[in-house]
């Protein structure tokens, strides 16, 4: 098997991998995921579609991502890992998209328009 690149996007977030065999290790910028990614939930989203398809423990992930906060980072990096075990094994796809894991969340923030205070907000408006 040979390293699988993939690339998963969320948000502004943009996350590459590199999948290949190894014990479990997940590196992302060059740092240990326990020590970028600090919360609990957002270590349970990485792990998600390993977990999905059982295979937590049997390959090795090199991640390089920018953008965007730490949940689109996440996210992205689920997207990409998801991606990857699809392309690693075709049978591995219907139990992903069950979880709905391979599916690209395309909500962005709405931009500011002029002549407002945000995007949607108005400035107050008095009468007299």
């Amino acid at each position: 098997m040979d390293t699988i690149h993939t690339i998963g996007r969320r948000k502004a977030s943009v996350a590459r991998i590199y999948l290949s065999k190894g014990k479990g290790n997940i590196t992302i910028n060059k740092k240990d995921s326990k020590d970028y990614f600090s919360t609990d939930t957002l270590l349970y989203k990485i792990n998600q579609p390993l977990q999905v398809v059982e295979m937590e423990g049997k390959f090795d992930i090199k991640v390089n991502v920018n953008g965007g906060g730490n949940t689109g980072q996440a996210e992205a990096i689920r997207l990409a890992i998801s991606k990857a075990l699809c392309e690693l094994d075709a049978e591995n796809r219907p139990a992903l998209k069950t979880d709905g894991l391979l599916t690209r969340d395309s909500r962005v923030v709405e931009r500011k328009k002029p002549g407002q205070k945000k995007a949607r907000k108005k400035f107050q408006w008095v009468k007299r």
